[in-house]
C-alpha cells in the first residue's frame, strides 16, 4: 500500500477514526462571511477548509504550514496535550492561534485557553475543533449493535462526563487518563471560551467535528471559580442592588453562565423572561425545571432572609442591565421571589416590556401592601401551575 505523502500522527487515528458524516448543523450562531475575518491568514483557511474532512483540513495545514505569517502559530497534533503555548520568536503576540489539536486531547484546558489569550493581540484571532459528547454518542450507537451501543455509552458518559467533575473521583480520573480524551458538550466548549476572554464568532460542525472561531475580547476571568457540582451557586441582583448567591439544583450544561450575552444575541427571550429553546439545559435539568424541582435549594435563601416565597425572580447582572433605569431601582426595593409574578398572569408576557410591566404592578401593589399583595399573588400562582400546567423553565 502506498505512504500517504502526509503520515498521520496515531493521536489522529484514536481519536478520529474513519467514520463519514452528514452535516451535524450549527446552533446559536450567525453564518460568519470570509469577508467578516479580519486575520487574513485566517480568512485564507476559512475559505480552504470550511467544507473539508477533518483528515483533509489536517493535511491541508501540513502542505500549507509554510505560508502562513509569522503572527500565526500553528499548535499541532504533534503537541503533547500538556505543551504550553511556545512564545513568538523576537517577542510580541500572536495575532492567530490554530489549535489543530482536538480541545478534549489538552489537559487543564482552562490553563491553555487562557495561555492562548495571553499570547494574542486583542482582537486576535484563535481557530480550534473539539469532537464533542452529541457526536461521540452518534459514533458509539453507529459503531455497535443494540443494546451493547447504550451500555458503552453509558459508560463512557460515566467515566468521561461525571468522574472529571465529582470531587472524589476527579483525582483518579486525571491520574488514569492525564487529562485525555475528555468529553465535552458543545455549550461547555463555548462557555470555556468565554470563560477565557474570547467571543465566538463562528461555530459549525461538519463532518462530525465541532469547529470554532473566536476572538479575543479581554483578559481571562479569574474572579469565581466555574462549578460543576449539582447545586449551583449563582450570583444574582438582591434587595438595595446586593449581590447574593442563589442557589438551585444544576440544570444546565457546565461553564453555561458565561454565555448569557452570547445566547442573548441569538435567541429570544420567551414568555418567563428565559431564553427562547435554551439549549444550554440538559436532559435531567429539562425534568428537574417542569417539575419545579430545581428551585428547591432557594428554600436555604428564604431561611437567611435573602428571599421571600412570592417575588419578583433574581437576575443576573447581565439580565438586570437590561431593564430600565426605573424598574431596576424599584425592583431592589424588595426581596425576590421563589414564585415569580409572571406565572400570576392570565396571559404569560412575551416580551420584556410586558414582563417589566408585570413585575411593575406587582411591586406597586406590594410596597403599598405587603401581606396582602403576597397572599393574593401566592394563590393565583398557585392555581396557574396547578391548573394550566405552567412550570419553571
Amino acid at each position: 500500500m502506498r505512504k500517504p505523502l502526509f503520515p498521520l500522527s496515531p493521536l489522529w487515528d484514536q481519536y478520529y477514526p474513519n467514520e463519514t458524516f452528514s452535516e451535524f448543523g450549527s446552533e446559536g450562531c450567525d453564518e460568519l462571511q470570509a469577508d467578516d475575518i479580519l486575520n487574513d491568514d485566517v480568512r485564507n483557511a476559512f475559505q480552504a477548509v470550511e467544507s473539508l474532512p477533518i483528515r483533509q483540513v489536517y493535511l491541508w495545514f501540513l502542505s500549507n504550514k509554510d505560508s502562513f505569517s509569522p503572527s500565526t502559530l500553528l499548535w499541532g497534533m504533534k503537541h503533547n496535550g500538556r505543551d504550553p503555548i511556545r512564545k513568538r520568536q523576537g517577542g510580541g503576540v500572536y495575532d492567530a492561534i490554530f489549535v489543530q489539536r482536538p480541545l478534549h486531547t489538552v489537559y487543564e484546558l482552562d490553563n491553555f485557553l487562557a495561555d492562548c489569550n495571553h499570547n494574542l493581540s486583542q482582537g486576535g484571532y484563535l481557530v480550534c475543533c473539539c469532537r464533542t459528547s452529541s457526536v461521540k454518542k452518534k459514533v458509539m450507537y453507529s459503531r455497535y449493535p443494540k443494546p451493547i451501543n447504550r451500555i458503552y455509552y453509558g459508560l463512557h458518559y460515566l467515566w468521561h462526563r461525571v468522574c472529571p467533575k465529582l470531587k472524589i473521583t476527579k483525582p483518579f480520573y486525571f491520574w488514569v487518563t492525564k487529562g485525555n480524551n475528555r468529553t465535552f458538550h458543545r455549550v461547555e466548549i463555548l462557555g470555556r471560551l468565554y470563560h477565557a476572554g474570547f467571543e465566538v464568532v463562528y461555530e459549525s460542525t461538519p463532518h462530525g467535528e465541532f469547529r470554532v472561531i473566536a476572538r479575543k475580547a479581554k483578559d481571562p476571568i479569574t474572579v469565581g471559580v466555574p462549578s460543576s457540582s449539582p447545586i449551583a451557586k449563582l450570583r444574582r441582583v438582591g434587595k438595595n442592588g446586593k449581590i447574593i448567591t442563589v442557589y438551585k439544583f444544576r440544570t444546565m450544561y457546565s461553564y453555561s453562565e458565561y454565555l448569557q450575552e452570547y445566547v442573548y444575541h441569538h435567541r429570544k427571550l420567551d414568555n418567563t423572561g428565559k431564553f427562547y429553546k435554551d439549549y444550554r439545559v440538559n436532559t435531567i435539568g429539562s425534568f428537574l425545571r417542569k417539575t419545579w424541582l430545581d428551585e428547591l435549594p432557594m428554600v436555604v435563601n428564604m431561611l437567611k432572609g435573602e428571599m421571600k416565597l412570592v417575588g419578583v425572580r433574581p437576575l443576573s447582572r447581565q439580565f438586570f442591565g437590561l431593564y430600565s433605569k426605573e424598574m431596576q431601582e424599584l425592583r431592589i426595593k424588595t426581596k425576590p421571589g421563589l414564585l415569580p409574578p409572571l406565572y400570576y398572569e392570565k396571559e404569560q408576557p412575551e416580551t420584556l416590556e410586558e414582563i417589566q410591566e408585570s413585575e411593575r404592578r406587582y411591586c406597586e401593589a406590594y410596597l403599598q401592601h405587603p401581606l396582602r399583595t403576597d397572599w393574593k399573588y401566592f394563590w393565583g400562582i398557585v392555581s396557574n401551575i396547578l391548573l394550566k400546567k405552567k412550570h419553571s423553565h
